[in-house]
């Protein structure tokens, strides 16, 4: 359990802990800048942040130790796994709050734009790295 925790799920809990705050942060100075001094979404709107950046530290975390060579299958594996467990958050998020009318179509543009930008990226320092170390 050592190596597992010392090879990747350190790195994931760093991660997380690390976007969590970023994004929660930024998300109370919007609202103090508007003037809003409480989150009007209230908590469950901070535990389905937490969910979505959880994923989305899986979806790194796979896409970095997901022992496939192809980086074009390695992507496309990552984003079937994640992609449903997004919608399902939606989902499961509707139980609690309605979902707007665009909800499902908001979040597959917003996941799958982010997801291909980091890909974009992951593959470009990849091909970087090659041609340093050639």
């Amino acid at each position: 359990m050592k190596k597992i925790w010392n090879e990747w799920l350190k790195e994931g809990a760093v991660i997380y802990c690390a976007i969590y705050t970023v994004t929660t942060i930024i998300n109370s100075i919007g609202y103090l800048a508007q003037g809003i001094k409480n989150d009007p979404n209230g908590n469950w709107h901070e535990l389905t942040r937490a969910v979505v950046v959880l994923i989305g530290v899986l979806a790194y975390e796979l896409a970095m130790h997901l022992p496939v060579k192809n980086l074009l299958l390695r992507v496309v594996i990552v984003y079937a796994v994640t992609m449903p467990l997004v919608l399902c958050t939606v989902w499961l998020s509707g139980f609690i709050d309605p979902l707007s009318p665009g909800a499902y179509t908001d979040i597959t543009i917003n996941y799958t734009g982010l997801f291909i930008l980091v890909s974009v990226i992951a593959l470009i320092m990849q091909k970087v790295r090659r041609q340093k170390n050639a």
